[in-house]
């Protein structure tokens, strides 16, 4: 599999994690934009963008955070558009938009403010069945493992730094039902912008919740059918590096203390390196069926 997909096959196992995500975005994106408590691996969009769209193409996230889907969607050539609830990170993901702009992208991007379950209102018109593919991802509750600060032995304890979302009415902190109920929303107002046989891409991993396993991407798979969509393909997007064979993870400081933490206790964890991916298509409306284009690429 491996070797297929480092010859621009597709697959369904994406080879997205063979870089660090700070070198991926070093020089890319703006410093500010680093704190975003959930950014998307910028390989991840990277490779969905190569594989089902083609250049000109209209790609389009409705949980922007930062504008991850859109900077990658520019720097292949492609018009990115996205929305994000937090008005701080509208702004950072605006600074990061003019900053591929400066850099030579030959793509558009655009950021709009507002709340995604209310599409497709948000964004204009002439958008409205023209968009080539959606990507995006669900909150893992309120926080995220985030940055950790290790001041050493005799300089305090270990902090956490920018692991919480903003607004306390953000989807993130809903609980699992209204998170599956908003979801769904959002999935059913971007049909209504895809164009016939357009995908949909979704990024979702299980998480832990007061040890209860939450299955986010069993949800995901069932807010895409509830909104009308076709269930085409599960894969997975690997967020760890593999070199000669072995796998190099990518896990942070608390993901490994934790399960270290738990295996201490009796209880067998193990490190998540892979991001579910839930691949959707709008109705073909009479259209026969076709795979993805052509210019599929490794990220």
């Amino acid at each position: 599999m491996a070797a297929l997909l480092a010859e621009g096959y597709l697959g369904s196992v994406w080879l997205t994690g063979q870089h660090p995500s700070r070198d991926l975005r070093r020089g890319r994106y703006t410093p500010e934009s680093m704190k975003h408590p959930g950014k998307m691996l910028p390989t991840i969009p990277r490779y969905a963008i190569r594989t089902y769209t083609n250049p000109g193409d209209v790609v389009l996230d409705p949980m922007a955070g930062i504008g991850t889907t859109v900077i990658e969607a520019m720097h292949l050539g492609r018009h990115g558009v996205g929305i994000e609830y937090e008005a701080e990170w509208v702004a950072k993901a605006a600074d990061n938009i003019r900053h591929a702009v400066q850099a030579g992208a030959p793509g558009r991007g655009e950021i709009f403010h507002g709340d995604s379950t209310a599409l497709p209102a948000l964004l204009p018109a002439g958008l409205h069945g023209q968009v080539s593919l959606v990507i995006t991802s669900p909150p893992y509750g309120s926080s995220t493992h985030g940055h950790v600060r290790t001041p050493g032995p005799r300089r305090g304890k270990v902090r956490k730094l920018n692991h919480k979302y903003g607004a306390g009415d953000n989807l993130a902190y809903r609980s699992h039902g209204q998170l599956a109920d908003g979801f769904t929303a959002i999935l059913t107002g971007s049909r209504q912008l895809l164009r016939p046989g357009g995908h949909v891409i979704v990024t979702a991993r299980p998480y832990r919740r007061h040890g209860e396993l939450i299955d986010i991407p069993g949800m995901v798979t069932a807010a895409g059918i509830n909104a009308g969509l076709e269930l085409v393909e599960e894969c997975i997007a690997l967020i760890c590096g593999i070199r000669d064979g072995l796998i190099i993870p990518r896990a942070s400081f608390f993901q490994q203390k934790n399960i270290r933490d738990a295996i201490a206790t009796g209880d067998p964890q193990w490190l998540v390196q892979h991001e579910d991916v839930v691949v959707l298509r709008a109705p073909l409306s009479g259209v026969p069926a076709s795979s993805p284009v052509s210019d599929r690429q490794t990220s």
